[in-house]
């Protein structure tokens, strides 16, 4: 029979039936720690399972385990769980994508999320957002979004956690993490932890305002596994002071676009920004991009361009340039690409060749990104650690025993739409299905 560490909240006072709304009243032990604490020497705990961060895909491992009898502990770093489910989706958080498959991540093996994705699948974690009555909807592209809040999500995560009487600790730091003969041992700020297995879901560095960090990665390589070299991905793209100079009139333009890097198009929103470029479309082309390459953007992907030019020519040889750009792409733009293409002043007077530059300016914007905006502003992290040393199917360590790797911590990184989170709660699901207490 599991053994409840408790049955109370404990956030400075008791509270006795206290409400679903506030996730520090939920029915299990919160411990916080910080100045207003009184809680300085909390006695050990001998929990089966260890989780090293209490984010999506922590939090499902932690459900799923407990549900198969094991005491789970969480241990989290941030002062409150969940806070990139909280922040996402513009506060709705985009949960998952109707549409998700192994060709919507980027890993150095492309194979390794099958297992995942189809044992725990997005129909699966939309009949539990349904058991909790949280209303939803498809946005667009098959992106679902909460009716309401995205802290639904992370309170129901958390009931699922309080049903199986799992402990979350909030605010602790960890120093070290150590193997012993009968599993591990994690030092932290506020005392020392042992268990069997140990889940690290710690997420990988971007949005380091949510207290992010390469904590998991540290750990993969103290136990001899191999990082894929980290960097940030789904994240705007910067010009240099040459371009921006050019562009810097376009801030909060946006167009409808194809983006291609390589063979790897998508045909989304652009947005021109006072640093670069962002929107959707460029977010997904991040994940791509590597220094020194070049990005090609057809801002008309419907149109013939050059095509309209030719019979605009003809019919309204009087008109300008960028009067007559305007009627594919937004006016400042127009003005803007009119400017870079030069030429007489009626369209009238355009060669066929000068007409072809304009149309390619619109059609085949060839454009060198500067870099990224890093970190600070990347939706999610592209690497982490190595699937070579993973098992596909339970997310164990294939060289320790007892030690797994789950969600963004490991080289797998879905496009923009709602797949990070099916991967966190895929993979969050196998591993709950396989530690062992």
């Amino acid at each position: 029979m599991t053994r409840a560490f408790s049955s109370e909240v404990e956030t400075g006072s008791r509270q006795e039936n206290a409400s679903i709304k506030n996730p520090e009243s939920f029915p299990f032990r919160f411990h916080r720690y910080g100045k207003d604490s009184g809680d300085r020497n909390p006695q050990p705990n001998v929990p089966d399972v260890i989780i090293l961060g209490a984010g999506a895909a922590g939090l499902m491992c932690a459900g799923i385990a407990g549900q198969r009898g094991h005491q789970v502990l969480l241990l989290e770093q941030a002062r409150h769980p969940g806070e990139k489910i909280r922040i996402s989706g513009g506060g709705r958080c985009n949960f998952t994508n109707l549409h998700t498959g192994p060709a919507n991540f980027l890993s150095d093996n492309p194979r390794f999320c099958n297992s995942a994705l189809s044992g725990y699948t997005q129909r699966d974690f939309i009949a539990l957002v349904e058991q909790y009555g949280i209303a939803w909807h498809e946005k667009t592209r098959g992106q679902l979004f909460c009716d309401g809040s995205s802290r639904q999500i992370v309170e129901m995560l958390l009931e699922e956690c309080r049903k199986v009487r799992a402990q979350l600790r909030l605010g602790v730091r960890i120093s070290a993490v150590s193997r012993v003969e009968t599993g591990f041992v994690v030092v932290t700020d506020q005392g020392e932890f042992r268990c069997r297995s140990l889940v690290v879901a710690t997420g990988g560095p971007s949005i380091p305002k949510m207290g992010s960090s390469g904590l998991g990665y540290r750990i993969a390589e103290q136990f001899g596994l191999k990082i894929v070299p980290p960097r940030a991905a789904l994240v705007p793209l910067t010009f240099d002071a040459g371009l921006l100079a050019q562009f810097k009139d376009l801030s909060g333009v946006s167009v409808d676009a194809v983006v291609s890097c390589g063979k790897i198009r998508f045909d989304e929103a652009l947005l021109f920004t006072h640093r670069g470029l962002s929107g959707p479309a460029i977010l997904q082309i991040s994940s791509y991009w590597r220094d020194g390459h070049d990005i090609v953007i057809d801002m008309a992907p419907e149109t013939d361009v050059l095509a309209a030019l030719k019979n605009m020519r003809r019919d309204h040889p009087r008109q300008e340039m960028a009067t007559v750009l305007a009627d594919f792409v937004p006016k400042r733009l127009a003005r803007t690409i009119a400017e870079v293409t030069g030429g007489p002043e009626r369209i009238a007077d355009f060669s066929d060749a000068h007409l072809a530059k304009a149309a390619a300016d619109v059609k085949q914007w060839r454009v060198r990104p500067d870099g990224t905006e890093g970190y600070r502003t990347a939706e999610v992290t592209l690497g982490g650690v190595d699937t070579s040393g993973l098992s596909s199917k339970t997310f164990e360590s294939s060289a320790v025993p007892g030690l797994y790797f789950i969600g963004e911590v490991v080289d797998v990184t879905g496009h923009l739409g709602g797949f990070n989170f099916q991967w966190a709660w895929s993979s969050g699901y196998a591993a709950g299905c396989y530690v062992q207490g």
